[in-house]
């Protein structure tokens, strides 16, 4: 019995001196590295860098969609000073009524289609601003309108639209003078 021991014991201490030999360690005794991999850490990083430039061609994207609204309803103001200048009622009326609907989809941040944009972008758990939202400044899925802003514009949508009943140029101005001011408090917070 000895010598089966003996046996077995050489084997064992050729093992253990083999594997102290080629240097495998013993997680008992060596710490062990937790530490996320240098390549994902970057990898992770390379996304959100992404991520937030996503955000940021949003915010340029309805920025430009703003601007080209804007731009696009000064046209139809000038229109319509012109025509009632020219004693063209009819016309008049039609950019007036245009102006308005123009004026109440920069309030929106957009028409029917871009809100189905919003909507998929909501449902899809994006909210562009999540924070402003939380204290009441943003519509849920908004982007640059604030609620101050969008009522203030939807409001001087519904004063441009009285107008075209009986298109008058002061009147028409009056009512314009709240997309100004509106659209300054937007410009400033880009």
């Amino acid at each position: 019995m000895t010598s089966s021991i003996r046996t077995f014991a050489v084997p064992l201490a050729v093992v253990v001196a083999l594997v102290a030999g080629f240097g495998f360690t013993r997680p008992a005794q060596d710490k062990i590295d937790t530490a996320t991999p240098p390549a994902l850490v970057a990898s992770y990083n390379s996304l959100a860098d992404a991520i937030l430039a996503v955000k940021a061609t949003e915010a340029n994207l309805v920025r430009a969609m703003l601007d080209g609204g804007h731009a696009h309803a000064k046209a139809l103001l000038a229109q319509a000073q012109a025509a009632i200048d020219a004693g063209k009622k009819d016309e008049a009326k039609l950019r007036i009524e245009s102006l308005a609907a123009l004026v109440a989809q920069l309030g929106a941040e957009g028409d029917n289609a871009v809100a189905g944009v919003r909507k998929r972008l909501l449902d899809g758990g994006h909210h562009h601003n999540a924070e402003g939202e939380k204290q009441g400044l943003y519509e849920p899925g908004y982007v640059i309108v604030t609620k101050t802003a969008k009522a203030n514009l939807l409001a001087a949508s519904k004063a441009i639209a009285q107008v075209a009943s009986a298109p008058d140029k002061a009147a028409l101005d009056k009512a314009w003078a709240s997309v100004d001011s509106a659209w300054a408090e937007i410009s400033k917070a880009r």
